[in-house]
């Protein structure tokens, strides 16, 4: 955890590639990604859930123990909600994912009350504490992805939510769909946790979120949507005529994909 903590510190940007199962997430670690994310929407797609919390708990944490395996650099795992409304549960999840060597974890709040987050985040902290143990709690809030609020109301109610998720013990803030500049930066300037933001039309430049001051940046859910694509036409191809099509000349080569996984 202290190591991937450090990765928070502002001295660069943090670029997390979001993985879906334990083959992405190693081939993104042997591309030099100095920590790796997951995206509930990839994991639950490859896993044969819908995304938004229908995935069960125990398969979610399956897959990101077998993605700890192959992993030596930290892991943070989105967890959704944490797959119950109970804090209590939560944090018995949490801390099977801590067990199994995992770094970090987002939690959200979609439409719930931001007390009801503010609860599991206090009994993550509680539970691992007693344990002697920690994760550092990457708090997602959906103001911007959801629009919970008026656009002129945004910022404010991040700010709000940023204090009552920080006194609750929550490490980062993560505001996925935030674009604007001056937002970014008053929501920096003010939140009190590193901030996260997330790889979306219209967002600055890398290089100007860190001028920004922003910590971390995800890619969310948009490499596996674009994989999903590319296997979506050449599958249409291959049906039709028997021939997967030209992308089949860029597949890595078998023995690179072989090596990956070869123990180290």
């Amino acid at each position: 955890m202290n190591d991937f903590k450090k990765l928070h510190d502002g001295s660069k940007l943090l670029h997390l590639p979001n993985a879906w199962d334990a083959g992405s997430a190693r081939l993104f670690e042997s591309l030099g990604a100095s920590a790796i994310a997951t995206t509930s929407a990839g994991v639950a797609w490859a896993a044969g859930y819908a995304d938004s919390n229908n995935m069960p708990a125990d398969v979610a944490i399956a897959i990101a123990v077998n993605i700890a395996r192959v992993l030596t650099v930290p892991l943070s795992v989105d967890l959704e909600n944490g797959y119950s409304d109970d804090a209590e549960v939560v944090a018995q999840n949490v801390k099977k994912l801590v067990d199994a060597g995992v770094a970090g974890i987002n939690l959200e709040d979609g439409r719930d009350a931001p007390e009801a987050l503010a609860a599991k985040i206090a009994a993550i902290k509680k539970l691992l504490g007693a344990a002697g143990k920690d994760i550092f709690i990457n708090t997602r809030t959906d103001v911007y992805l959801k629009g919970l609020v008026p656009e002129g109301e945004r910022v404010a109610e991040v700010l709000k939510r940023a204090a009552i998720y920080k006194a609750a013990g929550a490490d980062g803030l993560f505001v996925p769909g935030i674009c604007g500049g001056d937002e970014i930066k008053a929501v920096v300037a003010s939140a009190g946790l590193p901030v996260n933001v997330m790889d979306w039309p219209g967002r600055p430049s890398a290089e100007e979120l860190h001028k920004l001051g922003v910590r971390r940046l995800s890619a969310g859910s948009g490499i596996p949507q674009a994989l999903w694509a590319v296997a979506a036409d050449m599958a249409k191809g291959f049906l039709a005529t028997g021939d997967a099509g030209p992308l089949i000349d860029k597949a890595m080569p078998y023995g690179e994909l072989q090596a990956l996984f070869t123990p180290r």
